[in-house]
C-alpha cells in the first residue's frame, strides 16, 4: 500500500450525449464498464484508499462493479466536479496527496497516474496537461509571460483569444489532501454552467501561494474521455490496437491487427496465428502453434498446443487438449473438456463433457453432459438425450465404441468399451462392451398409397 495517496474517481454524470438510460461509466470498453479500467489504473498505485464519486443511475453503478477495497460516495444532485469533490471529504483519508481520476477517462496508464502524483506536494497542485489540434470542448491552461499556469478556463466560459490556446486541461489532478476542504469550499457556481468546477481551484491555490505544475501523459490517448458513442468507438479501436501491437511484439500472427478484439487477458505461445475478425473474451491462453480460423469467439478457454479452431466457432469455458481440431462452426460451452487429437466438427455442440484422446465427433451432433473414452467415433446427427425436464443426467461412453448416426441416448445410460451402436438406434439401456446394440422399426412399404395433392 502507498501510505502517500488516494485515488478519487469521479464517475456520477449521466453522458447526456450517450443517448442512454445506462450511466456513462457503465458503458463498455473491450467488454468491460469504463470505470472498471480506471479502477484497475487505480489498483495499480496501491492508494491507500480508492474512492468513487457516482450519482446518476443510483446504485446501479456500484453494483455493477462489486469491489470490498472501495470506498463508494453517493453525489445525489450532479452539481459540478468541485461538488462531487466536496461530496467525498468526509471520506477521504488523510493521505498526503490525493489524485483525481474521472470514470470516463478509461484509458489512463499507471505509469501516467503515478508521475502525477508524484509531482504534487503539500504546498503543490500537479495537473495533467496536453496539446490537442483540436481542443474543443475542453478547458484552456492560460500561463503568464513567464510560462507558469495562471488559470483554467472552461471552454464555454473562455474568450476567443483563450479559446485558440491548444493545451487543454485533461481534468487529472493530483492535490494536498489536507488543503482540499478549503478550496472547495470556497468555489462558486458563477459560470455559464451553474456548477461548481474543480479547475477554478488552481485560480484559489496560485491566490494562496500554492505552486501549479504540470506533466504530460506517455501517449495522448491515455487522456481522452468519452462523451458519445463515437467517442467510445475510438477508444476501442485504440485499446484493440495497442492489444494487438503487444501479441505482435510477442510474435503471434495476425492475419489483419485491426480485426481483433481481445476483450480480456489473452495470452499465447511460440508460433501462434490468429486470423481476422476473432474475439477473445475472459481469460483465454492459446498453446504454441494453436490456429484460431476467422470469425471465432473464444471466452475463458484454454487451447492446448498445435491445435486448429476453424472459422466460425465457439469456445465458451472449454479446455482443450493438444493437437485438436475444432469446428468449423462448433460451439464448445462450459464444461467441455478434449484430450489430445480430438476431432469436433462442423456443427457439432458439447456442453459440459469429456472427451478423450482421439475421439471424433464429427458431424451435426450434440453431446452434453457425457464422459466419452479414448478413440471412440460418435456419427452424424447423434444426441444425448440429458435433460428429462427437471434434472440432467450423464452418458457414459466407453473406450472405443462407435456410434452410429441419428442416434439417440437417452440418459442415464452407459455404452460399454468397445461396443457398436447401428445407426438410427434409441439406446435406452446400457449397452453391453464389445457387443452392437441397436433398437429400429421394422421397414415396411405400404403397396399403392398415394401421396395427397392440392387441389385445382
Amino acid at each position: 500500500m502507498n501510505p502517500a495517496v488516494n485515488v478519487l474517481i469521479l464517475a456520477a454524470g449521466k453522458g447526456t450525449r450517450m443517448h442512454s438510460e445506462r450511466p456513462k461509466v457503465l458503458h463498455r470498453l473491450a467488454g468491460r464498464p469504463l470505470l472498471a479500467h480506471v479502477l484497475a489504473s487505480a489498483r495499480a498505485l496501491a492508494p491507500r484508499q480508492i474512492a468513487v464519486v457516482y450519482g446518476y443511475g443510483g446504485e446501479a453503478v456500484p453494483a455493477a462493479i462489486p469491489d470490498p477495497d472501495v470506498v463508494w460516495v453517493r453525489q445525489a444532485q450532479q452539481l459540478g466536479t468541485g461538488h462531487a469533490v466536496a461530496s467525498s471529504l468526509g471520506v477521504l483519508s488523510d493521505a498526503p496527496v490525493t489524485l483525481i481520476l474521472y470514470g470516463d477517462v478509461p484509458l489512463i496508464q499507471p505509469p501516467t497516474a503515478t508521475m502525477l502524483a508524484g509531482l504534487a506536494a503539500a504546498n503543490r497542485i500537479a495537473l495533467l496537461t496536453e496539446q490537442l489540434s483540436d481542443p474543443t470542448g475542453y478547458g484552456r491552461i492560460v500561463r503568464d509571460e513567464a510560462g507558469a499556469i495562471s488559470r483554467i478556463v472552461e471552454h464555454k466560459d473562455a474568450t476567443p483569444d483563450e479559446r485558440a490556446i491548444l493545451e487543454v486541461n485533461t481534468g487529472l489532478m493530483a492535490l494536498p489532501t489536507a488543503r482540499l476542504a478549503d478550496w472547495v469550499g470556497r468555489l462558486t457556481a458563477d459560470n455559464a454552467q451553474g456548477e461548481y468546477y474543480l479547475t477554478d481551484i488552481v485560480a484559489l491555490a496560485l491566490a494562496d501561494g500554492v505552486d501549479i505544475v504540470s506533466g504530460r501523459a506517455q501517449a495522448a490517448w491515455e487522456t481522452l474521455g468519452v462523451n458519445s458513442p463515437a467517442q467510445l468507438a475510438q477508444l476501442e479501436r485504440i485499446y484493440q490496437r495497442r492489444q494487438a501491437e503487444r501479441l505482435l511484439e510477442h510474435g503471434v500472427a495476425l492475419l489483419d491487427p485491426d480485426r481483433l478484439d481481445v476483450r480480456g487477458e489473452l495470452t499465447c505461445g511460440r508460433d501462434v496465428t490468429i486470423d481476422v475478425g476473432c474475439v477473445f473474451e475472459g481469460e483465454v491462453a492459446l498453446g504454441d502453434n494453436t490456429v484460431v480460423g476467422a470469425y471465432s469467439v473464444v471466452r475463458n478457454s484454454r487451447v492446448g498446443a498445435g491445435t486448429r479452431i476453424e472459422p466460425f466457432s465457439h469456445l465458451d469455458g472449454a479446455s482443450l487438449g493438444e493437437g485438436n481440431r475444432i469446428g468449423p462452426f462448433a460451439r464448445l460451452r462450459p464444461g467441455a473438456a478434449t484430450g489430445d487429437a480430438v476431432h469436433v466438427g462442423n456443427f457439432v455442440e458439447v456442453k459440459n463433457s469429456r472427451v478423450g484422446q482421439g475421439s471424433k465427433i464429427n458431424h451435426l451432433s450434440y453431446l452434453g453432459d457425457a464422459d466419452v473414452g479414448a478413440g471412440v467415433n460418435i456419427g452424424a446427427g447423434t444426441i444425448t438425450c440429458n435433460y428429462d425436464g427437471a434434472r440432467k443426467h450423464r452418458t457414459v461412453i466407453g473406450d472405443d465404441a462407435f456410434i452410429g448416426s441419428n442416434t439417440q441416448l437417452v440418459a442415464p445410460v452407459t455404452v460399454g468399451a468397445g461396443a457398436t451402436i447401428g445407426a438410427g438406434s434409441t439406446i435406452t439401456r446400457d449397452a453391453p462392451a464389445g457387443e452392437l446394440t441397436l433398437s429400429r422399426a421394422r421397414q415396411t412399404t405400404i403397396s399403392g398409397w398415394k401421396r395427397p395433392r392440392k387441389g385445382p
